[in-house]
């Protein structure tokens, strides 16, 4: 089969499209031969070293297929079903990979393969997001930065649904039509606007119980700056780099604030809490109220292309890569 790998960190030129050869599934594990991968801001932070994997690497953390084998000790799957994928190990990049069975979920009729491809990592993280990290309340405001990417036009859907009143930052008025139209009732333009100042106006001053940060370095201060006294700042993720050298006095000054850096393999470290997550997901994507817009498409050769384009802003929504 072939398979997506790096043997050195680095930019997109780094990652190979190369034969690899797939062993019979071990005990507890299923072959599945892919039919489209996900593609999320992790891999990019892999494949750059900004988090660390041991060297030659596969990549790719989420993808649906179809099982083609079982391994000794497998129950509850058989031949033929269709599953999805979200919580790694990496190698999901590829046409085949062996996999536990335990941490895949069956697909209902109602789920294509690229939906489900593109919705499990980013939707089971909304999932701990809205429901564990900060288990929001109908009637609150809640401020996302990034609300026209992958993660941001889900988790505003899944608030929407909730009763919650989402203030999106976008970073051009196309991607805030875009985030409008998957639920969010209002909308910066973060470089034409003051995202804290527009916060404080629309919330008549009091700031919001907790903004939902996939950004880093580049929206700490207006995230910090939009909370209310003792809000929450959810740092989930670091497209503009890295939080580094973080003064906790930031957070005295500002009314005694919070911050968390959470994970999905944390929340999602037992079976029973990776099941829980995922039928949440797989249940509100199967009743309509959270869509998830595959907006981009590349063949799995073009890997690199496709890191490009989600490196310089250029996608919205969901990519996925067929094989």
């Amino acid at each position: 089969m072939k398979a997506i790998r790096f043997e050195q960190t680095g930019g997109p030129e780094v990652l190979r499209f190369v034969d690899v050869t797939l062993a019979p599934p071990a005990a507890g594990e299923v072959r599945l031969r892919h039919t489209a991968i996900g593609l999320n801001y992790i891999d990019t932070y892999h494949r750059s070293g900004l988090y660390s994997v041991p060297l030659p690497s596969g990549i790719g953390l989420e993808a649906a297929g179809v099982v083609e084998a079982l391994g000794p000790g497998v129950k509850g799957l058989k031949v033929g079903d269709r599953v999805a994928y979200g919580t790694g190990a990496l190698g999901a990049y590829a046409q085949a990979r062996n996999y536990p069975a335990n941490r895949l979920v069956k697909l209902p009729k109602a789920i294509s393969d690229e939906t489900a491809a593109a919705m499990m990592l980013k939707g089971m993280t909304v999932r701990y997001l809205l429901r564990a990290t900060y288990k929001v309340k109908r009637g609150e405001t809640i401020l996302l930065h990034a609300a026209a990417g992958g993660v941001g036009l889900i988790l505003s859907q899944w608030a929407h649904a909730l009763g919650v009143k989402v203030i999106g930052t976008v970073g051009s008025d196309a991607k805030a039509e875009i985030a409008k139209a998957h639920g969010c009732t209002y909308v910066i333009n973060s470089s034409t606007e003051d995202v804290a100042k527009r916060v404080r106006e629309i919330t008549g001053g009091a700031g919001v119980p907790v903004v939902y940060d996939g950004v880093g370095q580049a929206t700490l201060m207006s995230s910090l700056d939009s909370l209310r006294p003792r809000g929450l700042l959810v740092s989930f993720g670091n497209a503009s780099g890295p939080v580094k050298a973080f003064d906790l006095g930031l957070l005295a000054a500002r009314g005694s604030l919070y911050v968390t850096r959470p994970t999905l393999m944390s929340y999602t470290a037992t079976d029973a809490d990776f099941r829980e997550t995922a039928d949440d997901l797989v249940e509100i994507v199967k009743s309509g109220k959270v869509k998830i817009p595959v907006n981009q498409r590349y063949a799995l050769a073009d890997a690199a292309q496709a890191h490009r384009d989600l490196e310089s802003r250029k996608t919205t929504g969901s990519t996925v890569l067929l094989p």
